[in-house]
C-alpha cells in the first residue's frame, strides 16, 4: 500500500479529479451528489480538531455494509442449498442444527431427533406410537391387522381387507389401550378404509410424507402387529416402485385368507400368490420392499428415515401351501403409496362404502 502526504494547509477536492474525468460523460440525475466536506479545526488553521460532519447530510445515502464471517457464510450458503435442493439443504441443517430438513427423498418434515437421526431405532421410537392392532370379527371370522392413527382423536388408516364385512373393530394403541371402533369409509377399488376409534383424545398422529419422492434403494421401516405381535419392526430397503399388484376384493375371500393365517391373495405379472384372489378384484401402483412383511402386518405402515409415513403396507408374498405356523417373508412386500391414501382421504371421510 501507499500513501502520498502533503503540506499542512495543502487540500484537494477528492471529487475534483472524477468531474474531470466524466465532464464529457453524461450525467446520471439519480446519482446523489457527492457528500460535503468539512475540513478540521485543524486544516482550517484553528484550535483543537473537531468531528468532521456533526449532523447528517440531506443528499448522502446510508452505506450498507456486507455481512462478515459465519453469518455472511450461511447466506451464502443458504441461497446456493435453495437453488440445488434436499442434499445441499441437509447441509445447512447440520450447520444450523435445525430438526427440519429439505426433501431428501419423499418430505420435508423430520419426526425423528436430530440425535436419532438415520437409525431404525429412532424411527421406532418416534413412529410407534402412531402405530395401532387391529382386531376385526364377522361372520366370516376373526382377523388381525394394523392401522395408522392420523389424527389425534383416533382416525385410523388401514386396508380395506383388514375390516371388510366386520360386525365388530377392537383397536389396540402402542401403550395398550383398547378402544372399540366404527368403519367410516372403505374403498375397494384401492385397498383403503378408514376407521375411527371411540372416546380417543391426545393420540399421537403419524406425519403423512410424499411418496412421490421415494426412490429405489431408500432405507425404509416397517411396524405392524404380525401373527398379534403388537408393535413389530423390521427395516429393509425399496426394492422397486409402481408395480401393478392385484388383489381380491370379495369379502369372503378376504376373511377366509385372513383365518387360515396365510399371506393376503395377490396377482403379479400374471401370477397368483398366497391363494386365489377370486373373481373380483383391483389392482393398484404400489411400493415393493424387501422389509420383513408378515400377516398381520396389513394396515401397518412403511415409513422412510425422517420418520414419515410413506406406504401402507397391504400384499406379502409366503410360500405356497403355507399356514400361520409357517408363513413368513422372504423379502416380497408391496405398500400402498402414501400420495394415493391422501387423495382417497376426502372419500373416506364421507362415508363412502365401496
Amino acid at each position: 500500500m501507499t500513501e502520498s502526504f502533503r503540506r499542512s494547509g495543502d487540500y484537494e477536492n477528492p471529487y475534483q479529479g472524477a468531474q474531470q474525468q466524466h465532464a464529457s460523460s453524461p450525467v446520471n440525475p439519480e446519482w446523489p451528489p457527492p457528500p460535503a466536506y468539512r475540513p478540521s479545526a485543524e486544516q482550517a488553521g484553528g484550535g483543537a480538531p473537531t468531528a468532521l460532519l456533526t449532523e447528517p447530510v440531506a443528499h448522502q445515502p446510508r452505506s450498507r455494509r456486507r455481512p462478515r464471517g459465519p453469518v455472511a457464510l450461511l447466506a451464502a450458503v443458504a441461497i446456493v442449498a435453495a437453488a440445488i435442493g434436499g442434499g445441499t439443504a441437509y447441509g445447512i441443517q447440520e450447520l444450523t442444527g435445525s430438526d427440519t430438513v429439505a426433501a431428501s427423498s419423499s418430505t420435508s418434515t423430520n419426526v425423528v431427533p436430530s440425535s436419532q437421526k438415520g437409525t431404525v431405532s429412532g424411527v421406532a421410537k418416534a413412529v410407534s406410537p402412531s402405530i395401532v392392532e387391529i382386531n376385526a370379527a364377522s361372520n366370516a371370522g376373526s382377523s388381525t391387522g394394523s392401522g395408522v392413527i392420523i389424527t389425534s382423536d383416533g382416525e385410523i388408516v388401514t386396508n380395506n381387507h383388514v375390516v371388510a364385512g366386520a360386525s365388530s373393530v377392537k383397536v389396540t394403541t402402542n401403550d395398550g389401550k383398547e378402544y372399540t371402533a366404527e368403519v367410516v369409509g372403505t374403498d375397494s377399488s384401492k385397498d383403503l378404509a378408514l376407521i375411527k376409534l371411540q372416546n380417543a383424545s391426545g393420540l399421537q398422529a403419524a406425519t403423512l410424507g410424499d411418496s412421490s419422492g421415494v426412490q429405489v434403494g431408500d432405507q425404509v421401516v416397517a411396524i405392524g402387529s404380525p401373527e398379534g405381535l403388537t408393535g413389530t419392526v423390521t427395516s429393509g430397503i425399496v426394492s422397486a416402485l409402481a408395480r401393478d399388484v392385484t388383489v381380491s376384493t370379495d369379502e369372503g375371500q378376504q376373511q377366509q385368507q385372513q383365518q387360515g393365517g396365510g399371506g393376503w391373495p395377490f396377482e403379479f405379472g400374471g401370477q397368483e400368490f398366497n391363494g386365489d384372489t377370486g373373481s373380483s378384484t383391483t389392482t393398484y401402483k404400489a411400493i415393493q420392499t424387501d422389509a420383513s412383511l408378515n400377516p398381520g402386518n396389513s394396515g401397518g405402515a412403511l415409513i422412510d428415515m425422517n420418520g414419515n409415513i410413506i406406504g401402507i403396507n397391504s400384499a406379502m408374498y409366503s410360500a405356497a401351501g403355507s399356514s400361520s405356523s409357517n408363513a413368513g417373508s422372504v423379502g416380497l412386500g408391496f405398500a400402498i403409496p402414501i400420495n394415493t391414501v391422501k387423495s382417497d382421504l376426502a372419500k373416506l371421510r364421507s362415508g363412502s362404502q365401496s
